[in-house]
């Protein structure tokens, strides 16, 4: 698995198909300033390799999972937050939410998963990446 993922690289799983899971994907792009980030749909065959390979059930996944190949993954609120860190700047303040314990945080992520769809929408097919952003996505 390690071989098919770039060196030096942090990868988000995300829904391909989530309206919103795409919109945060695009903000991400745009602050990763220091490209530390690659991307790859929940839905996709590298997709599920990379969640077999974690250990993670792929059947009721609603999270962006956050991995960092050879050292570890963060899901849910932790994994959003490990992105703020690591794009640094005012987004470093997001951390503050740490003081919060992981399972209120989780429960707030959680009733925003679940309600995405019906308040964001959803597409039919995963998002294709505009040539410009396709070295982006794995």
């Amino acid at each position: 698995m390690q071989n098919k993922l770039p060196i030096n690289k942090k990868i988000i799983l995300f829904d391909g198909v989530c309206n919103l899971c795409n919109y945060a994907v695009q903000y991400v792009i745009k602050y990763d300033t220091k490209d530390v980030f690659r991307f790859v749909a929940l839905q996709s065959e590298l997709g599920v390799e990379l969640l077999e390979y974690i250990g993670i059930n792929n059947k009721n996944i609603d999270s962006i999972i956050l991995y960092e190949p050879g050292k570890a993954y963060y899901s849910k609120s932790s994994a959003a937050l490990e992105i703020a860190k690591s794009l640094g700047g005012v987004f470093t303040f997001g951390t503050i939410f740490r003081i919060i314990p992981s399972g209120i945080r989780n429960s707030l992520y959680d009733y925003v998963a679940k309600n995405r769809y019906k308040w964001y929408g959803k597409q039919e097919n995963c998002l294709l990446p505009t040539p410009a952003l396709s070295s982006k996505f794995l």
